[in-house]
């Protein structure tokens, strides 16, 4: 498989890498499952940019490092702020059916979100994410340089120091000097082959690690494979221990995963006690954890949901909207309406049950603003990456615009850069593994990560929790990579090994920060520190 390109992951930032460079460019984009199987495609809430002359790059600017606690690299958040506009007209010229509004300047609905000080969020009603990756998912099938590889998982980057052959299957890798990235492997989850894939150039567009938890708003794809496998090859890592929880996902038996967006509490939306509080029930609570109320940004929400639960033993506490105009709702948050009613929530009479849940990664692989990581040839955009935007805590609506413009930015890195002659890669080895005996182990042991990394590497934090997560992850990996050496790999395999990996940079990230800063709430050290530093790993050189 020879490509000029090839992106891991169909998200938004995978599409808009791929759709900027198929003009020029042989282009592969290999997906776990189907295309819109990814994270992006359950955007709710939109896409936020400055696209009113009420508003200004510097007050969103300001937003967004306000949001990320001291801690966003404030030259990337400027420049991914001032090319939002040209990214949200580049999504209209492909087609985005984003919410129209005839008074508005620019002719569409902009709504507001937690930490946002002017209505700045492009939304197409309340399924944003769908409605662009929809979009983007036919131009890409349409277009005679990408070809799709769906159901196809990757397993490994292949870099320079991998062409003895060593380190193929379950070995280290011997590095010699700066490895280079020529490509990597992925098995055909349909039938087990493993494909050798050539690329000059390797795009790491794999989203987050939500998975890694037992209660997450991502879907079933979001096991990091994107920063594990960057990891294993040698790139730094930054600030993993920011994990943000969104404060209202649908508590519901028969829900998973299922998110209540942050613009139902933008238009009005208020948090209250149920009636398993006793006579505190119906009681708003926000305003005593922060001034700005329901408004206040998600990490300041997610922990006073998470105190006001523990405090009075409470499953879920309550989102009311059914104050607001019952059209107005249904105009606006039509997904919503649709799912609560099929599970009998009317949303317009009563309030919604909500809970804390596992929603973004703000950390992740180290790059610049076009994508670039520590090995030339790699590049990762997205969820998967850190370029300082996010901080210690996201600003709502930022990820999809950075999908976008670091999207753009990274293509035309690729597209500035020489050709180069790929050398021979070797094919995957499978001469000394078997068949495995018993697969249940996986299960077993995904089950048994998620539980304690939500247990200990949660909300609140201590240093206890976090070095009893730790001593738990050191036996797993060592199961793990037994397991792995000798035995034929499977998806589950693959996702269980990435899903550890990542487990423990988070609790090395998070051991390593002596503070409470944004996402980051540690008993032991709740004071923040006067100098924001990020969190830094960098792996051993083998």
């Amino acid at each position: 498989m020879k490509f000029d390109v090839a992106i891991v992951g169909s998200g938004l930032a995978g599409l808009s890498v791929a759709l900027h460079l198929a003009q020029t460019r042989t282009v592969a984009i290999i997906s776990k499952r189907e295309l819109l199987d990814g994270a992006s495609n359950w955007a709710q809430g939109g896409i936020a940019a400055v696209l009113d002359s009420g508003d200004s790059h510097d007050q969103h600017i300001a937003d967004t490092l306000v949001a990320g606690a001291g801690l966003c690299d404030e030259a990337a958040t400027r420049y991914i702020v001032e090319n939002g506009r040209a990214a949200i007209e580049w999504l209209i010229e492909q087609g985005v059916p984003f919410t129209r509004d005839a008074s508005a300047e620019l002719g569409f609905h902009l709504t507001r979100e937690g930490g946002h000080s002017q209505r700045r969020i492009i939304h197409a009603a309340d399924a944003t994410g769908h409605a662009v990756q929809v979009t983007l998912e036919q131009k890409v099938r349409a277009h005679p340089n990408i070809t799709l590889f769906e159901h196809h998982c990757a397993i490994d980057v292949i870099t320079s120091d991998k062409l003895t052959g060593k380190g193929v299957h379950g070995g280290a890798p011997h590095m010699v000097g700066q490895p280079r990235c020529y490509g990597l492997y992925v098995q055909d989850e349909r039938n087990g082959k493993v494909l050798t894939f050539e690329a000059e150039h390797t795009v790491l567009a794999t989203g987050g690690a939500g998975k890694v938890y037992l209660y997450t708003t991502n879907p079933d794809t979001a096991t990091g494979d994107g920063i594990a496998m960057a990891w294993r090859a040698g790139c730094r890592v930054s600030n993993m221990e920011f994990i943000q929880f969104h404060p209202t996902c649908l508590y519901h038996p028969y829900a998973k995963s299922f998110l209540i967006t942050e613009a139902i509490r933008g238009e009005g939306g208020l948090l209250k006690l149920p009636p398993e509080a006793g006579p505190a029930a119906g009681r708003r609570f926000m305003l005593a954890h922060d001034e700005r109320g329901e408004l206040a940004p998600r990490d300041v929400v997610a922990r006073a949901i998470d105190f006001e639960m523990k405090k009075r033993g409470l499953d879920y506490v309550h989102l009311d909207i059914s104050h607001q105009d019952p059209e107005f709702l249904k105009e606006h948050f039509p997904t919503i309406y649709a799912r609560c009613l099929e599970l009998g929530i009317d949303i317009t009479k009563e309030a919604i049950p909500v809970v804390p849940a596992v929603h973004f990664t703000c950390g992740g692989i180290v790059t610049d603003l076009a994508g670039r990581t520590d090995i030339p040839g790699l590049y990762a955009v997205g969820e998967t990456a850190c370029t300082g935007l996010h901080g210690a805590n996201r600003l709502a609506s930022n990820s999809l615009l950075e999908c976008v413009v670091i999207g753009r930015a990274c293509a035309h890195q690729i597209a500035a850069a020489p050709k180069i002659e790929n050398p021979l890669l070797p094919p995957w080895d499978e001469s000394r593994v078997t068949n495995a005996d018993e697969e249940v182990v996986i299960a077993h042991n995904w089950d048994e990560l998620r539980r304690f990394m939500w247990n200990y590497v949660g909300i609140v934090r201590t240093t206890k929790r976090l070095e009893r997560a730790q001593h738990r992850i050191k036996l797993l990996k060592e199961e793990i990579d037994e397991y792995y050496r000798n035995f034929r790999i499977t998806p589950d395999l693959l996702e269980l090994r990435n899903l550890v990996e990542v487990a423990d940079l988070i609790v090395n990230s998070a051991l390593s920060r002596h503070e409470s800063r944004g996402l980051h709430y540690s008993r032991d050290f709740p004071d923040t520190l006067p100098k924001a530093l990020p969190s830094v790993l960098t792996p051993e050189r083998r």
